[in-house]
């Protein structure tokens, strides 16, 4: 029998995605406020996030955005043209179209970053908390015995 969900457990679940809103909704404000739409803020962070083994194919883009081949074409169409990215053939496969910030798309990213981790560290704790609080483990509650049947006596 799977344990109750508590009431605790209930309310933080309820606070964590209100953090995780409120951050995400301030990112956006933040990206505004430096003259990027939300997405062109996290494609820019996408392609300089990813790890040294990573490139930033399409493909890649696409899956790291949750967005469609065709959306994400477009969104870099539209970066490409403010020279915030160029795209480049790869080395070892022509027909694959990589990715790159331009340094007008690296310097406004930085600003961006900047601010977004100044943010999370004020309030990054409640953050924590709010999954610490889910992520604690609980005591197993006691599975009732069964009970036997009283012996037969004859």
């Amino acid at each position: 029998m799977a344990a109750q969900i508590t009431d605790g457990e209930y309310h933080a679940l309820s606070e964590l995605r209100y953090l995780i809103r409120r951050f995400l909704q301030e990112g956006d404000t933040t990206a505004r406020l430096a003259g990027l739409e939300p997405q062109q803020y996290l494609l820019l962070l996408v392609i300089r996030g990813l790890g040294p083994r990573q490139e930033a194919s399409i493909r890649t883009i696409a899956d790291r955005l949750a967005l469609r081949h065709h959306s994400t074409v477009e969104l870099i169409d539209r970066m490409e043209a403010h020279g915030f990215v160029r795209r480049t053939r790869g080395r070892e496969d022509r027909r694959q179209v990589l990715v790159s910030l331009q340094p007008r798309g690296e310097k406004l990213l930085e600003k961006v970053v900047a601010q977004r981790l100044v943010e999370l560290r004020s309030h990054g704790r409640a953050l924590v908390e709010s999954i610490g609080k889910l992520l604690e483990s609980r005591p197993m509650t006691a599975r009732p015995k069964k009970r036997r049947p009283p012996a037969k006596t004859t």
